[in-house]
């Protein structure tokens, strides 16, 4: 088995979860992540996708099993350590979760306040991620002034102004049309190849063929599907082969 020190960045064995006395949602599910790898999660609506996502950006706990981040246990580190770890990952909603009262370069500046950045610091920082999601001339606008791929690309810029080392999107385009969603996906591969770990859930099954290189990791009905063997065992990135 892969550890740590060979670089993973997310580890998942035999992971279960349920919500409250129902059937489990996820079963067994075991996978492991490398950095600066691109991951398409798919599957029939309830196959458990969105449960998944949660596990990875750490709003919920699994029932049962192993989550390993960043060579840290997820599970029995204590609530007050989590914060440290969640910094390290960019969540793309597919509901936007934009502040209505605040421009687009306030929503996408608030993480850097949040995390006690200057104005005179953060001010050319949230406009070069702006420039690079095409949104220049539209950073006073607030999202109900913006079309729904504008607030799906404040969103990624939001998500990624702290130089995630993993994003994680939910069906980031569910809402936009399909040139808008190439262009949203080039955007991930841009990011992804600057390092970032990537991980996008889609329904969008053309999507999957967009992303030569990228790993599928199939959900039915809570069970992960990996044929090759290649999301729990994966090989070592080239630059960690000796």
């Amino acid at each position: 088995m892969t550890s740590a020190a060979d670089g993973e960045i997310v580890h998942f064995e035999n992971v279960g979860l349920r919500y409250g006395s129902d059937r489990e949602v996820l079963s067994d599910v075991s996978f492991t992540l490398f950095p600066g790898s691109f991951y398409f999660l798919t599957g029939a609506s309830g196959a458990g996708k969105t449960s998944l996502l949660k596990l990875l950006y750490l709003a919920q706990r699994p029932s049962r099993g192993m989550i390993r981040m960043f060579g840290t246990d997820a599970i029995t580190m204590p609530r007050e350590s989590l914060p440290m770890l969640r910094r390290r990952l960019g969540v793309v909603f597919q509901d936007f979760r934009l502040v209505a009262h605040l421009s687009a370069f306030d929503n996408v500046a608030l993480p850097l306040r949040v995390a006690g950045v200057s104005e005179r610091e953060l001010a050319k920082p949230v406009a070069d991620m702006l420039e690079w999601v095409g949104l220049t001339e539209r950073m006073h606008a607030r999202p109900a002034q913006l079309s729904g791929g504008e607030q799906q690309r404040v969103a990624i810029a939001r998500a990624v102004i702290g130089r995630p080392d993993m994003l994680v999107a939910d069906e980031p385009t569910g809402n936009v049309d399909p040139e808008m969603a190439i262009k949203l996906l080039r955007l991930f591969e841009a990011l992804n190849r600057l390092g970032t770990t990537v991980v996008v859930a889609t329904h969008d099954l053309h999507l999957l063929k967009k992303v030569p290189d990228s790993l599928i990791m199939r959900l039915d009905k809570g069970r992960l599907s990996d044929p090759t063997g290649a999301l729990r065992y994966p090989p070592r990135p080239a630059a960690a082969r000796v």
